[in-house]
């Protein structure tokens, strides 16, 4: 009877070990050593050396980290480029008009001539990765201040990048991973030349919009497409009119099999920031207080700006991009929240703790070393708790009121010249001018000012008065402490957001230009907020940031030292990572489950005429009326969307997704709402991407776009009819 209790209770704790044996965001050169049998029992057919090699074409040449936050991949020889609807979607807008809404009607070249150029958009390749592990840590010591540490590390990889072998057209940048217990080099090679080839428009790229955000069952054809352009020797180059399309490596096939439930699907792509291995106070207060105070921030926010878009066409237009950023991360909190709370998150987090401890204790060295850690943490994360809350205020309230960011840009300008006198100001002046004038371009004085009323009302109200601004609040009650009135003031000097006006100030010598911006009132105001935030938060904030470092750097050694029966992987940091699993359904609650893909009859039980999340373009209700899926729909059924087991999180938002032999069969855009605390604990019960089918994908450029020559560039194969053949 004791021999099996105990049996039992080792199954309790090893069975969540288990459970998320295919979560992770894999390095790709280590899947040959770490996960490459695993990934064959689920299903894949090619090699780890298929997916990443130095030596030949590999799956990795055809994946872009797409302007430094998507992901995007290459879908033809001439250097075709697919990626999601939302991450192109800033190009869409700013080549779109009142006269040509690209957003509202969708655009397609009709050729090559007609593919249209984006300023400062780029993509970067991955060409190899090598541990320079023990060259970056060298002279590091566990004593060192975290200061120091980091200077020397940060001396250390300076000289990596300048010795690191590469071709003059390549660049450098090495990476710490597991907090710092380890380092990688990265050679890439940036295209600069990447131009607008087609998107759908909003009805089918961003059919459902806020509403259906984060949300399954989903009916997006969320993607658009670009091409890659290079000089005539096909190396990377700024936009010249002589550049050709660019000739890559490797372009993933396309495969127009479909899915079916438990197929094997692999993501590939660069994401951007995950926190999997926190402490379990930290992730409570994640779930209990900064999670719910960043909701109610945006949700102020979100309700102020649609009130105005709903209003006024040029403003729908101006702040698509802004609006649909706010709300994505707003949304997302709010299922990190729900799922966190659902599957008892921070217990399952206690209960593996508990067992690292008793191993800790159980063992004389490592309870020498870290005998004290887990009591450490609890200590560090209390202390953080209202000062990290504080931070959340300060930034996520400044950052809404784009008067600040105006005066955060001017106010650096003048802290330029205090320094460094009129070279200083000058050197500045190229960051400043243009960084206001893309602001001021999509900028509603209106919209703004209605933002700054119900924002400086919560910064007053919903946080301690010692972190509130003094000046704000002798301004506020010179103005009766009335929100608008004090708006009114700071609003009504219009010099400070007026181009012609700024660009006034910019001419002048530079001592004159300083004492014509510090007259603005909302630049006092920025300034005061800042400090206000710098002494009553930031300074004892950072000391403790520093401490919880050095105690989540050794943490995160301590489990690998300790549990040994546990594969990790590291946080994502923006850097190419391979995540694999299956098509799978999931139960999203009590009597509540869902399948695991959806087709174009749940997308017309959605449609509402006229609406702004879900009209129908007409074309597309003809299409569906008539059944007339060409190729793509199979017995009168045309696939839409599915989703899978695969762990991302945002950067993934443009992944190819690829079956087991490699080929192209969606595109990732999204995860479940209950799913969404994949970035801080995976759980296989409900952690579910959610991917546009590639044959929807292909139906909609061709038999709605009509843009069929973009189709006759890929490599279209059927592998699961050619294995039937065999």
């Amino acid at each position: 009877m004791k021999y099996t209790k105990h049996v039992l209770l080792l199954l309790l704790i090893i069975i969540p070990f288990l459970s998320r044996a295919d979560e992770g965001m894999w390095l790709p050169q280590l899947l040959g050593k770490l996960n490459e049998p695993r990934m064959k029992s689920l299903g894949m057919k090619i090699r780890a050396e298929d997916i990443y090699s130095i030596n030949r074409g590999s799956l990795k040449d055809a994946v872009v980290s797409f302007g430094g936050f998507c992901t995007g991949e290459i879908i033809s020889s001439k250097g075709l480029l697919l990626t999601n609807h939302h991450c192109g979607f800033d190009a869409v807008q700013n080549h779109s008009s009142l006269e040509n809404n690209y957003i509202r009607d969708g655009f397609w070249a009709k050729d090559y001539a007609s593919e249209l150029i984006n300023k400062g958009l780029f993509v970067t390749f991955i060409v190899r990765i090598d541990d320079v592990s023990k060259a970056a840590l060298n002279g590091v010591s566990a004593q060192m201040p975290e200061a120091d540490r980091q200077r020397l590390i940060d001396q250390n990889m300076n000289e990596i990048k300048k010795n690191a072998k590469k071709e003059s057209a390549q660049d450098a940048f090495v990476r710490g991973f597991f907090e710092g217990n380890q380092y990688y080099l990265f050679i890439t090679e940036t295209f600069r030349d990447v131009r607008l080839v087609g998107a759908p428009p909003a009805a089918i790229g961003n059919f459902g919009k806020d509403t259906d955000n984060w949300v399954w069952p989903r009916h997006t054809g969320d993607f658009s497409m670009f091409r890659i352009y290079a000089s005539k020797d096909n190396k990377p180059a700024e936009y010249a009119a002589d550049n050709v399309p660019y000739t890559p490596k490797k372009s993933l096939s396309v495969s127009l099999d479909g899915v079916a439930e438990n197929d094997f699907t692999m993501v590939f792509g660069f994401p951007g920031k995950t926190t999997e291995y926190l402490y379990s106070a930290a992730v409570e207060q994640i779930r209990t207080i900064n999670d719910p105070a960043k909701i109610a921030i945006r949700d102020k926010a979100l309700n102020v700006i649609d009130h105005y878009m709903r209003k006024d066409e040029t403003i729908k237009i101006q702040y698509a991009a802004k609006y649909a950023s706010i709300e994505n991360a707003y949304k997302k909190w709010q299922g990190e929240v729900l799922g966190l709370t659902r599957t008892d998150g921070v217990a399952k987090k206690k209960l593996y703790e508990a067992e690292f401890q008793k191993r800790v204790l159980a063992n004389a060295a490592w309870k020498e070393k870290y005998g004290n850690l887990v009591n450490d943490l609890d200590a560090a994360y209390t202390a953080i708790s209202l000062y990290a809350l504080a931070r959340d205020y300060y930034t996520e309230i400044t950052a809404k009121i784009e008067l600040n960011t105006i005066a955060m840009q001017l106010n650096a300008l003048t802290t330029a010249f205090e320094k460094n006198g009129e070279k200083g100001f000058n050197e500045r002046l190229k960051i400043s001018q243009p960084a206001i004038s893309s602001l001021l371009e999509e900028f509603s004085p209106a919209v703004d000012k209605s933002v700054f009323e119900v924002m400086a009302e919560m910064y007053v109200k919903d946080q301690q008065k010692e972190y509130v601004s003094p000046v704000l609040l002798q301004w506020l009650d010179a103005s009766d402490d009335s929100y608008s009135s004090l708006a009114g003031k700071l609003y009504s000097q219009s010099g400070l957001f007026t181009k012609a006006s700024l660009d006034e100030i910019f001419s002048k010598p530079p001592a004159e230009a300083v004492v014509s911006i510090n007259a603005f009132d909302a630049l006092k105001v920025f300034r005061d907020m800042q400090s206000t935030y710098q002494k009553s938060v930031q300074v004892s904030l950072n000391k403790l940031q520093d401490s919880i470092n050095k105690l989540q750097r050794t943490y995160m050694q301590a489990q690998m030292e300790v549990m040994k029966d546990k594969k990790f992987y590291p946080d994502a940091n923006g850097t190419l990572r391979v995540t694999f699993g299956k098509v799978q359904g999931y139960t999203a609650r009590d009597a509540v489950k869902y399948e695991y893909f959806t087709d174009m009859e749940g997308l017309m039980e959605k449609y509402k005429p006229g609406d702004y999340e879900f009209d129908v373009p007409e074309k597309l209700r003809t299409l569906y009326k008539n059944k007339d899926y060409g190729r793509y729909g199979k017995n009168g059924v045309m696939p839409v969307c599915f989703i899978a087991t695969n762990h991302t999180t945002g950067g993934n938002s443009g992944s190819p997704v690829l079956d087991g032999y490699g080929n192209l069969i969606g595109l990732n855009f999204d995860r479940v709402w209950e799913g969404t605390m994949s970035d801080i604990n995976y759980d296989a019960s409900i952690c579910r991407n959610i991917m546009v089918d590639i044959r929807y994908v292909l139906f909609i450029v061709d038999k709605f776009a009509g843009a069929t020559r973009l189709v006759e560039e890929m490599k279209i194969v059927y592998p699961k009819q050619s294995k039937i053949k065999k």
